[in-house]
């Protein structure tokens, strides 16, 4: 019996990697909807909203590699648009399934829900363009072939695509085929010289690093630049979009770069050496220390995603893991020069004194475990920890690039549920937190078994220090009962603390790390206790603006 066209296009995603599809329910997707909960292998998860749909797909995606996200037409796909962007920005392959009005209405230009009345059916397709790499409208006659192009077209450029399902095609038989899209490969020229390149220049170089960089995550390459690593010896440090990367307890580890704000002794390290490597490395705003990064062109090679470039000639079609193996061939074993990758000190303050900034991140750090997920929102909380050196097998995942407020508490719905076995660790500020708290429900629904801390300081810090007047009343936010939130979310039996001292802290960390459910943490520190990149963030931006 031939498939449908959704059981086919769904068929093929769990083929992929994709056993759990994030979404919200509507009538011109309930073809959709259905096959997704009927499909064997499959799961519907049903957030509260769109938005957070496509965050717990974003989250999900920087596990298994790939994620899915359903929606109904119009108003369920704008909804999560500002989700599917970010997995644009972070370079995030998800497939985005919109279950649209049926054709017929289509023709007919008919003025039905969910559309602005204008007849008019292909406006919100059009205007999801700049966030997607492809888009297709499946039918019987184009599914198979349209769904090995999304996929190939996802998977190449690690982007969302969209696909859309016309109600009445959606539950139609499929009646083509078409064989799987064959993943890239290098042309063995430009591999060749591109690798006698990279080879001859190290050659040539008494000093050299690595920067790996979040493509190597988002491929699932971190195993092969690892062998890469210790067939050569180079050392290498990471930029704040690219943490954890690569393990951060290896000998080879010299600590976060961050430009000019941050750890004097690897911003020499780094920009001292013969040579530099940059592995899938994006250079923006937050990686680069607010552009304070002085890395010399000249000393510099980039093996990015489908090209290599060194000393002034770029060589294409060069795929970044053939790349990775033909140097972990190539090269020979160095003692290269490196420096040990430090800490952030030891832990301070104690019994009834409040919790700064010094006294909560060493903790953190203590707290987390190796192999523990860690989804770290954007702002203080998240620029406070990255200078931690994460234990081995742990992942810090932060949305750098596209630094969207409430992102990382649905996020963690997802790199929960991608990977139960290991144990993920959210932590967000409070105001960050009331965007898509909703989601702590879903937690409880699926069982998983997150540990919560809420950053409580009293409103947007991060906006505090980044604008001229930090009392102004846009950074103030409603002052919710944290605590009280699980209870109200429906997860019983979770470890619920509120920490305002150091004691109540470490007690609150002692107890969520021997809770049996989930834990969430309540942690109450001054208005202005900010992490010391956050603070330095904060003086470089008012110095460029009093510059012009």
């Amino acid at each position: 019996m031939a498939l449908t066209v959704i059981q086919h296009v769904l068929t093929r995603l769990h083929e992929i990697g994709i056993s759990d599809v994030f979404g919200v329910p509507g009538d011109f997707a309930f073809p959709v909807n259905d096959a997704i909960c009927q499909q064997p292998g499959m799961r519907w998860v049903g957030c509260a909203n769109e938005l957070n749909a496509a965050y717990a797909a974003d989250g999900y995606a920087r596990i298994k590699g790939v994620a899915a996200l359903s929606t109904t037409y119009g108003v369920g796909e704008l909804s999560a648009l500002a989700g599917v962007a970010g997995a644009y920005a972070e370079r995030l392959p998800i497939f985005h399934l919109v279950g649209t009005p049926r054709m017929a209405v289509q023709r007919a230009r008919a003025i039905v829900h969910h559309t602005l009345g204008t007849g008019e059916y292909d406006l919100f397709r059009r205007m999801s363009e700049p966030v997607v790499c492809a888009h297709a409208v499946m039918t019987p006659q184009n599914v198979a072939y349209e769904t090995e192009r999304l996929i190939a077209e996802a998977l190449y450029h690690l982007r969302p695509v969209y696909m859309a399902f016309p109600a009445d095609l959606a539950n139609q038989p499929v009646v083509s085929s078409a064989a799987p899209v064959p993943a890239p490969r290098s042309d063995p020229d430009q591999l060749a010289a591109a690798t006698r390149a990279v080879v001859a220049a190290l050659d040539r170089a008494q000093t050299a690093c690595l920067l790996p960089g979040l493509i190597v995550a988002r491929l699932g390459l971190g195993h092969r630049l690892q062998e890469l690593v210790d067939a050569s010896g180079l050392p290498f440090a990471t930029m704040f979009h690219d943490k954890t990367v690569l393990d951060e307890r290896q000998p080879a580890y010299a600590g976060m770069y961050d430009g000019a704000l941050m750890n004097e002794e690897v911003q020499a390290f780094v920009e001292g050496r013969d040579r530099i490597v940059t592995v899938g490395t994006l250079m923006t705003d937050f990686n680069t220390g607010s552009f304070t990064a002085n890395l010399d062109p000249a000393r510099t090679i980039a093996i990015d995603h489908h090209s290599v470039s060194v000393d002034g000639h770029t060589y294409p079609s060069v795929e970044l893991g053939d790349m990775l193996a033909a140097l972990t061939r190539a090269l020979k074993q160095r003692d290269w020069p490196g420096i040990a990758a430090g800490s952030l000190g030891p832990i301070s303050g104690a019994g009834d004194e409040p919790i700064s900034a010094e006294a909560l991140y060493p903790r953190w750090a203590e707290f987390i475990q190796p192999g523990d997920i860690v989804v770290a929102e954007t702002g203080t909380a998240s620029m406070g920890l990255g200078f931690a050196r994460m234990p081995s097998g742990a992942n810090f995942y932060n949305q750098t690039l596209w630094g969207a407020i409430g992102w990382a508490t649905p996020a963690a719905v997802g790199t929960a549920l991608a990977d139960p076995t290991r144990r993920t660790v959210l932590i967000t500020g409070e105001g960050s937190h009331q965007l898509t708290v909703q989601e702590l429900g879903l937690f409880e629904q699926l069982g998983l078994k997150p540990v919560v801390f809420v950053l409580n300081n009293d409103g947007y810090l991060i906006e505090r220090l980044l604008c001229k007047d930090p009392e102004i009343l846009y950074n103030d936010i409603a002052p919710w009962r944290y605590t009280e939130l699980p209870h109200a979310f429906g997860c019983d039996g979770w470890t619920v603390m509120r920490a305002t001292t150091c004691a109540e802290l470490d007690a609150a960390l002692t107890a969520a790390a021997a809770a049996d459910k989930g834990a969430y943490i309540e942690v109450v520190t001054g208005r202005y206790d900010a992490s010391p990149l956050s603070l330095k963030l904060s003086e470089k931006m008012k110095q460029a603006a009093a510059e012009g």
